[in-house]
């Protein structure tokens, strides 16, 4: 199965689930995004290696780094590999001496760890085209201010197990116009769970 590279466009803070982040995978040869939820730890140990800051102590990804350093072990590359029940999996692909090792990791930890190797981001098109949410040319994906139209949709917004599969598609298509990444996952994850009992 071939590997679709992936870049991190966006880190945004979550509006509906506190001290959540949503982290924005794009595909590198083409148009679809893939957002994934977050912790506030993860999402600021990603935010400070993206900005080239140094914390006054190490973090645990720092010194996960600094100690496959000293013991010669290279990160290859992070493979987003399953999407279980809306849970993404990932592995580190490792070598040490020639040996190739892979490392089971929560995914927000990989690509914390990624950044820090400056090692690649793959994942598979199975992943992205049950989760990844297409954009158009027009659109840009790195904007992380939300708009006022975007704050107001959260506070008018109603439950999404009321809507009919029509309204949640018209609801997802909404999402990706305002670039709210964590309220479209959600919609998409709906519409999927939908589709799995219908057929």
């Amino acid at each position: 199965m071939d590997k679709i590279g992936l870049d991190i466009v966006g880190l945004s803070y979550s509006q509906t689930q506190s001290g959540a982040y949503a982290l924005v995978l794009a595909e590198q040869e083409g148009k679809r995004r893939l957002p994934i939820i977050i912790g506030g730890f993860e999402a600021q140990a990603i935010a400070i290696e993206l900005e080239d800051m140094t914390p006054s102590r190490p973090l645990t990804h720092d010194l996960f780094k600094s100690f496959a350093e000293s013991f010669e072990i290279k990160i290859k590359e992070v493979v987003i590999y399953n999407l279980l029940e809306g849970i993404f999996y990932a592995k580190l692909i490792c070598d040490k001496e020639g040996k190739e090792v892979e490392i089971d990791t929560r995914t927000s930890d990989a690509v914390a760890i990624a950044v820090r190797f400056k090692c690649p981001i793959y994942t598979y098109e199975n992943i992205l085209a049950g989760a990844g949410i297409i954009l158009d040319d027009d659109e840009d994906a790195s904007s992380k201010t939300p708009s006022k139209s975007k704050v107001e949709s959260k506070k008018e917004k109603k439950g999404i197990a009321s809507l009919n599969l029509n309204e949640l598609k018209d609801k997802l298509e909404n999402a990706i116009d305002r670039e709210d990444y964590e309220e479209a996952s959600r919609l998409r994850d709906e519409i999927n769970k939908r589709n799995e009992k219908n057929n």
